[in-house]
């Protein structure tokens, strides 16, 4: 074999899991499809089977994600696996289950909130690889020490969603078939809602188009081109056509058998073959296509909304507008050059106002007269007693409106004969006991017969105004 007869090959190999990978094969010619390979990773030898090869390798290199995240520089395959290398591989897929339990009982011992999907061991035993699940960040340290020191190899943890556990796994969809990410799906991308309402699925009860992980169906996704260009080719639902019967309304579409739906004003539904429809709407030369002629979306009723007017009666009429003439505006005035300000006309002199007639004086006031002083109405004569102890009066304490405090006023009138004796000093006596209560005793041993005065007098029964000249 020379020198210029080796040829390097792109190959693809799969692993445990749906796993991929890219290396290089050096050789006459590419080693053939499903062949086990010894391949070479970063920590010794690995054994998988050959994927794809050539062109297909190439496309999906440049396509795929694992095919995009590659290093530059590939490795290689080493050798086609021999038949004890594969009974080997066989063994540890057997084993590999048990290191899942043995995983999961520590998971627990330590009270981990995640989940052990999965285990792998690589062919040479060196590495072991448990794949996972978990809301929310684990520290796992101590879980990768006791799996260690228990197995005796490398372990590397790794986090992967639900999607790729259920691709791992593998299973049966709700359609009875191999999952699509298990069997053919090349990679997983997000699902959105708005898929599932481009192909007339309900929405409302998410159960019905979620798969077995839980999330929305991959199908979803990769049926969606084949929903929207197949729509093209249909009226929008909900449009008023002009057929042979009259005019109908589009009820729904159905793009799998290719018929149409249609329900007249009277409420009569019949369904036809949507070439049938187009013969109907004058458009019995354009063929059904699979794929539509349109990229825009906004033009997916383009051809059948144009035949239905060209068909209506009303489009048929030209339509002529009667436009009324325009009434002839009176011309402007010349507007004064520049510089030279037109004459205002005058304005006409405004009426005199009316003047008023004056108003009648008003009739001067009466003059006030002076008020007559009444005379002063003379006290009744009160008979005075040698004061005893027994019939000395309690003196009266009178209160100051204005300062709010109550003064006792013993010798007011001058009598000073009759506050010296011993009826007087009591009197004091219980005037000071007395002192702080408010008001007093009002209208006693006064002058009660003056309506002006206070009725407050003065100790010993004498008046406290000047006397009477009467």
């Amino acid at each position: 074999m020379t020198a210029a007869a080796v040829q390097t090959h792109l190959v693809e190999v799969e692993f445990k899991g749906n796993r991929r990978a890219f290396f290089t094969w050096a050789g006459e010619a590419p080693p053939p499809a499903r062949a086990a390979v010894i391949v070479q990773v970063e920590r010794g030898e690995d054994l998988g089977r050959v994927h794809a090869t050539g062109e297909l390798a190439e496309k999906r290199k440049a396509g795929t994600t694992h095919g995009k995240a590659s290093p530059n520089e590939l490795p290689r395959v080493v050798r086609l696996a021999t038949k004890a290398e594969i009974e080997t591989a066989v063994r540890l897929r057997a084993d590999e289950d048990a290191v899942r339990r043995a995983a999961l009982e520590i998971v627990r011992e330590l009270k981990l909130d995640m989940k052990v999907s999965d285990a792998e061991w690589q062919w040479d035993r060196r590495r072991l690889t448990c794949y996972f699940t978990a809301e929310e960040r684990v520290d796992f340290r101590q879980l990768v020490r006791q799996l260690e020191k228990r197995f005796g190899a490398r372990v590397h943890m790794w986090h992967i969603g639900v999607r790729d556990e259920a691709r791992r796994l593998d299973g049966i969809g709700r359609c009875g078939r191999q999952f699509c990410s298990s069997a053919w799906l090349p990679e997983l991308r997000p699902v959105k809602s708005s898929s599932a309402k481009d192909q007339r699925l309900s929405t409302l009860n998410p159960a019905q188009i979620s798969g077995t992980c839980g999330r929305l169906m991959c199908c979803l996704r990769y049926e969606h081109e084949f929903y929207v260009q197949s729509r093209k080719r249909f009226p929008k639902e909900g449009k008023v056509l002009e057929t042979a019967v009259g005019e109908e309304k589009v009820v729904s579409n159905d793009i799998f058998r290719d018929q149409v739906t249609l329900r007249t004003a009277a409420g009569e539904y019949r369904t036809i073959p949507l070439n049938q429809l187009k013969r109907e709407l004058g458009d019995s030369s354009v063929p059904v296509d699979d794929e539509p002629t349109h990229d825009d979306d906004t033009a997916e009723e383009s051809e059948i909304v144009t035949l239905a007017r060209a068909e209506s009666p009303k489009a048929a009429a030209p339509r002529e507008r009667e436009r009324a003439p325009r009434a002839e505006r009176p011309a402007r005035p010349e507007r004064p050059e520049r510089g030279e300000r037109a004459e205002r006309p005058e304005r006409p002199e405004r009426p005199a106002r009316a003047e008023r007639p004056a108003r009648p004086e008003r009739p001067a006031r009466a003059e006030r007269t002076e008020r007559v002083e009444r005379p002063a109405v003379p006290a009744p004569p009160r008979q005075t007693a040698p004061p005893t102890a027994a019939s000395v009066p309690t003196p009266d304490l009178e209160e100051d409106d204005d300062e709010g405090e109550e003064t006792e006023d013993a010798t007011s009138s001058g009598d000073s004969a009759e506050a010296s004796t011993d009826g007087g000093a009591d009197a004091r006596k219980r005037g000071r006991r007395r002192r702080g209560r408010r008001g007093g005793r009002r209208g006693r041993g006064g002058n009660t017969g003056n309506p002006g005065s206070d009725g407050g007098g003065a100790p010993g029964g004498a008046p406290s105004g000047p006397p009477s000249t009467n």
